[in-house]
């Protein structure tokens, strides 16, 4: 009976069913299903990727002709341009660089932001931003806020998971925290191990033995609620027991890639030479087999193992190369295999990292980190491909047309999902909070 339903909620089938059944409870009819968040922990530089800058070609080593900002750190070079070539691709002929052939093969599939901006020049901070929408520690998760305003399609698997490759982001687990929020919300971070969850495998010799300390547990729980009224903590925490104990059932099924064929395996990377590669590749299959299960939320997070995240302070080319060498591949399997398997027109897909880095050198061979227009982008359900959307200045450094923040990205994938960043509301501390707070506007030119 277990397999039976778990077969169930994994076929395309059922993810399809839950859009509908989304789209019967959310503001407006919804887009997307579910999210796959590829963090680029660290900062990409816009300039090397998806933003080309001619004008650093001309001034390259020249002293950096407009005003600089304060900077992280105050070792400040020269103008330095990108040592890596754009190419324009599909039929939109959008430009990217020599870093990402294969994820340049997927264009006309996505909508490049170049005009992102962040209030935080910090890691920590701006990771607290992207995240929760607020550079203060303790505030929810977006994935939390997903899970709060649309509940989960699936039964047996968090509605909040995220694949760790190794490397947790500046600021920990607060990244994925429910905040105010019941602890129900908060994220599940994930392994990439035979164990990827703690205590996955039942300790006891029997089932039933199992099932009688949580049948225990809620009635000692629901007692405490019947005498002392409704409490956000204990109800959590039943619904924490039971999806626990669904899980291990549930997970080992999910991390059994053996039923993937092999071709698929070898799309994804998983036998790449680059250890990296083989890492990430596994977080993409993974979230495309949460996808299938109706999982909401899924983030993935870098390998470990490159050096410095993607924060090249100094040995911008090889630390780079290896980050990208990392995620292109699996990235572009990702999207083919949701595209092919008909679930990447309900799947949204959100790449970006905290902020950009510099257009001027740090030292030598270096970028420091750039909050003020950096470049993101996002494919799939209700995404206009092939769209580029705002545009940075002539060195790629400030954002001067369509200039978009944090919000307005939370507001828009919101949006795709149904809701009306606006309307999803939690009471805490004497007012209505949001994802958004009192800020966002959803960024309609790239939908579709």
């Amino acid at each position: 009976m277990a397999a039976t339903h778990l077969l169930s909620a994994a076929s395309p089938a059922a993810v399809q069913d839950s859009s509908r059944q989304v789209s019967e409870r959310t503001h407006f009819p919804a887009r997307a299903v579910s999210v796959i968040f590829l963090y680029m922990d660290g900062g990409v530089s816009q300039v090397d990727s998806f933003d080309p800058k001619p004008e650093l070609d001309r001034r390259n080593g020249q002293p950096f002709p407009t005003r600089i900002e304060p900077t992280q750190f105050n070792n400040i070079g020269n103008t330095l341009a990108s040592p890596w070539k754009f190419k324009n691709y599909g039929q939109s002929g959008i430009p990217v660089s020599d870093l990402f052939p294969e994820i340049a093969r997927h264009v006309d599939d996505m909508a490049v932001v170049r005009s992102m901006t962040s209030e935080f020049p910090e890691h920590t901070n701006a990771n607290y931003f992207l995240h929760t929408g607020s550079g203060l520690q303790g505030r929810p998760s977006m994935g939390a806020w997903f899970g709060y305003g649309l509940g989960s399609e699936c039964q047996d698997l968090p509605h909040f998971v995220i694949l760790n490759g190794g490397l947790i982001p500046p600021g920990g687990l607060d990244n994925f925290g429910s905040g105010f929020l019941p602890a129900s919300f908060q994220g599940s971070v994930f392994g990439l191990g035979d164990l990827p969850v703690s205590d996955i495998r039942p300790q006891e010799t029997a089932a039933g033995l199992q099932r009688r300390k949580l049948d225990l547990i809620r009635s000692l729980d629901q007692a405490s609620i019947a005498r002392y009224g409704h409490d956000d903590q204990v109800e959590s925490a039943i619904r924490n027991y039971e999806l626990a104990a669904r899980m291990q059932l549930a997970v080992p099924d999910l991390m059994d890639l053996s039923d993937e064929t092999r071709e698929t395996q070898e799309l994804y990377g998983l036998s790449d030479q680059f250890p990296n590669t083989r890492t990430f590749a596994k977080e993409c299959l993974l979230a495309r087999r949460l996808v299938e299960r109706g999982v909401r939320f899924i983030e993935l997070t870098c390998p470990a193992g490159n050096g410095d995240r993607w924060d090249q302070h100094s040995n911008l080319v090889d630390g780079h190369t290896k980050n990208a060498r990392s995620v292109d591949k699996p990235i572009s399997a990702l999207l083919t295999d949701l595209k092919q398997r008909g679930l990447l027109n309900q799947t949204l897909v959100v790449w970006s990292g905290e902020f950009g880095r510099t257009p001027f050198a740090q030292g030598s061979d270096g970028r420091d980190h750039n909050p003020f227009g950096f470049s993101l982008w996002m494919a799939g359900a209700g995404i206009r491909g092939g769209t580029i959307y705002g545009a940075t200045d002539e060195f790629g450094y400030k954002a001067v047309q369509d200039r978009a923040e944090i919000h307005d990205l939370h507001a828009t994938m919101l949006h795709l999902m149904g809701v009306d960043h606006e309307r999803l509301t939690y009471r805490f501390g004497g007012r209505d909070m949001r994802l958004t707070d009192v800020h966002g506007n959803v960024l309609r030119e790239i939908l579709s």
